[in-house]
Order: structure tokens, then sequence, then C-alpha cells
């Protein structure tokens, strides 16, 4: 990581209550980096959405298995990881929640609203298998930020990854 990239990661028991400490601990990040009110909203929803998918799919409600959260602060974004321990998914095996047959649905719009709040998102499989949240908002007034979504994490358009867990540095 560069000098200027500041780095935090906390380890998360799968329990109801990590979904509140990990909205919190971003939320904290992105006013301290200078996000505006609506930004910090739309990462903290999507940090809420990310850590309970990890928490009820990856991690099946399991108290022996962990949610590890990272965020990196690089001097034109906040990347936000969320790794769990479970069997991890793809992309491509998750409904469309706006489907007319999932429209009355009770679940299934967390990954429609991570796409949607943050400008890079992407799930790839972390390196002790599980799914890995890769997802990013750039700064404000960063040369990148343009508020457009919908590339992956690294930058690219599909799925990647460097294949490293939120506990190795890159």
């Amino acid at each position: 990581m560069t000098p200027e990239t500041k780095h935090l990661e906390v380890t998360l028991q799968t329990q109801v209550e990590s979904v509140n400490v990990a909205e919190e601990m971003c939320l904290r990040v992105a006013e301290a980096a200078g996000f505006g009110e609506d930004d910090c909203y739309r990462i903290g929803m999507s940090v809420r959405e990310g850590v309970i998918n990890a928490f009820h799919y990856g991690n099946q409600e399991k108290p022996d298995k962990k949610i590890y959260l990272a965020v990196h602060l690089t001097a034109d974004k906040m990347i936000i990881h969320v790794l769990d321990e479970g069997k991890g998914f793809s992309l491509a095996d998750v409904p469309d929640p706006l489907a007319e047959e999932n429209l009355l649905s009770t679940s299934g719009r967390g990954i429609f609203l991570m796409r949607a709040f943050m400008d890079e998102f992407d799930v790839v499989t972390g390196q002790n298998g599980g799914a890995e949240i890769i997802m990013s908002k750039k700064l404000p007034g960063s040369s990148e930020s343009n508020g457009q979504g919908g590339q992956d994490a690294q930058g690219g358009q599909g799925a990647g990854g460097s294949g490293k867990t939120p506990h190795q540095e890159a």
C-alpha cells in the first residue's frame, strides 16, 4: 500500500450486533474522509447490507464463524471489504429484485442497493473460500469522483480480484 493509504480492519462475531459495529466504524471513517451526509448514508447502508448478507447467507448465523471487515482509505477512494466464512456465491446466480416474480419478495435487495449506492462493487471468492464483497466510493473532490456505479472494485468491468483477504496488504 502507498504511504497515503490508511487501513483499518476488524474481525466481527457472527451476531446481529456486528451489523451496527461495522456500520458505525465505516461511517466514522467516511465522515473523517469528508463524505457528505448523503454519501455517508449510502456507505452506511451498503456496509449494513454486506454484513447482514455475511451474517445470514454466508455464515448462516453460525456463531463459530467470523466476519472480516477492512477499510482502505486511499488518496481518491474509500474501499470496503466484507468477507465471510461461508461457501461463497456467484453474482450471476443472484435473482434480479426488479423482475416481476421477485417484486413482492421480502429479501434479495441487498446486492441491488450496494451496487446502486457505491461507485464500484464486486464479489470474489475469498482466499480461504467464502464470499468477499469489495465496494468503493470515490472521495469528494477526487479526480475520479463522478458518482457513477457499475464497475467492479478493482476498476474494471465484471469479476476479478486480487484473491487476498482483508487481512493482507496489497
